[in-house]
């Protein structure tokens, strides 16, 4: 039989990763002398796998939400695949640039006006200056700072951050967006132009990749879900599936 040809490109590839961290306890001195004593055997910390043999693919223009309980690994998963992290094993391949709305305005000199952070960011996540001349307008209206965009952002209040930052994430033009419960950037009219903004960039062909305890949204968002427990994926498919199975579990959690 032939086969069909494809025409879909891979944009994430998350091979059997696994990711531990390092729980370190304070001792009493008498177990920590012990501890030297002994001549240092036995652990003093405690190892917790925050992810454990997790496999999936994205492909290009896909829109995905990763949803779980807290502590499932959501977070660790996401920034493995921004970069932020690295795996103790397995592997974790992006094609195309990525824009991770993970740690907001992590790139944020607070010194600098809001225009030079603009092109500070923009230059962080891959612009050059020209398409920053080009987008500088747009990306200042989009996150209705007005004429504070020339002042030291470090005089600037939560709100006005988030939505500069999330401004000119939104205008880097990558080809994957990850996006980390940014969704509750601002006031609710500005939460709202976020999501159309989202929604546009779904419709535009971008890969969407977003964790979000807003359930009821990345369901309107995404067309598949990917629900981790305890650092396992345990299901992936419809997100209105997906959606429900994590409810179903949330509840018997809760009895």
């Amino acid at each position: 039989m032939a086969e069909h040809a494809v025409t879909t490109k891979t944009a994430i590839t998350v091979e059997d990763v696994r990711k531990e961290f390092v729980l370190r306890h304070t001792r009493s001195l008498k177990e920590a002398l012990m501890w030297v004593v002994r001549g240092r055997r036995g652990d003093i910390s405690k190892k917790f796998d925050a992810l454990k043999s997790v496999s999936f693919q994205v492909e290009e223009g896909e829109t995905v939400a990763l949803v779980g309980l807290n502590g499932s690994g959501k977070s660790t998963l996401l920034k493995l695949i921004s970069g932020v992290l690295q795996p103790d094993s397995g592997s974790v391949r992006t094609r195309g640039r990525v824009a991770g709305l993970i740690e907001v305005g992590a790139g944020f000199h607070h010194d600098l006006s809001g225009r030079d952070n603009v092109y500070l960011n923009g230059a962080i996540l891959g612009m050059s200056e020209q398409q920053i001349d080009e987008k500088f307008d747009s990306i200042a209206e989009f996150s209705e700072i007005g004429e504070f965009i020339d002042t030291e952002v470090k005089f600037y209040s939560s709100g006005m951050y988030l939505r500069l930052a999330f401004s000119i994430a939104v205008h880097t033009d990558p080809e994957v967006f990850l996006i980390d419960e940014i969704l509750a950037v601002g006031d609710e009219p500005f939460q709202r132009k976020c999501i159309a903004k989202i929604k546009e960039l779904a419709r535009a062909g971008k890969t969407l990749f977003v964790v979000s305890h807003d359930l009821d949204l990345v369901s309107t968002i995404c067309e598949r879900g990917i629900l981790l427990e305890h650092g396992r994926v345990v299901m992936d498919g419809e997100v209105h599936n997906v959606v429900s199975e994590l409810r179903r579990r949330s509840s018997s959690a809760e009895h």
